[in-house]
């Protein structure tokens, strides 16, 4: 794989409820409302499970995803091709945390904050 290996963990407070945030992580209809620049493919279960595999792209990069846990609070996602590496996501009642490590020619680091901004205002139009 081609790129440098990145690691960035970011935690952040948001005016929603658990059950909120659970449902714009684990439910693609949600998910593809406020996720910046990736399109997901047409054909994805109404909440994901351990196992579930996806392709998504990022501009002209493509990116493997394996569902390795999905929990209430929690999903770590095994990234493959345009990252090498994983994604977990933590949340709770008012925040959520994102860790993401991995080989990439993308700024990692950057596009997990944007993400994380748009997790925020998407939440926060959805009251």
């Amino acid at each position: 794989m081609l790129g440098t290996f990145q690691k960035s963990q970011l935690r952040i407070e948001l005016e929603a409820s658990e059950t909120a945030i659970r449902d714009s992580l684990l439910r693609p209809a949600q998910l593809e409302k406020w996720l910046v620049s990736s399109r997901l493919p047409s054909e994805m279960p109404e909440q994901l499970q351990p196992g579930f595999e996806f392709t998504s792209r990022w501009g002209p990069i493509t990116i493997h995803h394996q569902v390795d846990v999905a929990k209430s609070n929690c999903l770590r996602l095994i990234l493959s091709q345009g990252i090498d590496g994983f994604h977990e996501w933590y949340w709770g009642e008012g925040w959520v945390q994102s860790r993401l490590e991995g080989v990439s020619l993308l700024p990692l680091a950057l596009g997990q904050s944007l993400n994380l901004l748009s997790l925020r205002q998407f939440l926060s139009h959805s009251k």
